[in-house]
C-alpha cells in the first residue's frame, strides 16, 4: 500500500488497491488490499456498511480489469488458517489453478 516494494497495479480506487501476487497460484492471481489497515477479515465489522459495499464492489471491479469473469475468492483469516500478512487482503484466482496461496 505505501509503495516500498515493487508491484504490478491493476487497479486502484477509493482507498483500495489490486496487485499482482508476486508468487501466483493460479493464471491470474491478484491481491485486493484495502488502504484501511485491518489485521483480518474478522475486523471488518469496523467498516461502515457502504465501506465493506465499496471493497467488496472494488474486488468485483479488479478482477474485471484483469480480464475474468469467472474467478476464486479467498481470504484468509488467522495463521492457523494460513494468513502470514496480517492486513486485510483478498486472493482473487482465476484460469488454472496451481495450489492455496499463502
Amino acid at each position: 500500500m505505501r509503495g516500498e516494494l515493487p508491484a504490478t497495479v491493476v487497479n486502484r480506487a477509493d482507498g483500495f488497491i489490486a496487485i499482482e501476487d508476486i508468487n501466483p497460484k493460479a493464471d491470474v492471481h491478484l491481491l485486493v488490499i484495502p488502504e484501511r489497515h485491518l489485521e483480518t477479515f474478522r475486523d471488518v465489522s469496523v467498516m461502515g456498511e457502504e465501506e465493506a459495499k465499496r471493497m467488496l464492489d472494488f474486488v468485483a471491479e479488479a478482477a474485471k480489469a484483469a480480464g475474468l469473469d469467472e474467478y476464486r475468492l479467498m481470504v484468509f483469516v488467522g495463521a492457523g488458517a494460513g494468513q502470514t500478512v496480517f492486513h486485510l487482503h483478498w486472493h482473487v484466482l482465476g484460469g488454472a489453478f496451481r495450489g492455496l496461496p499463502g
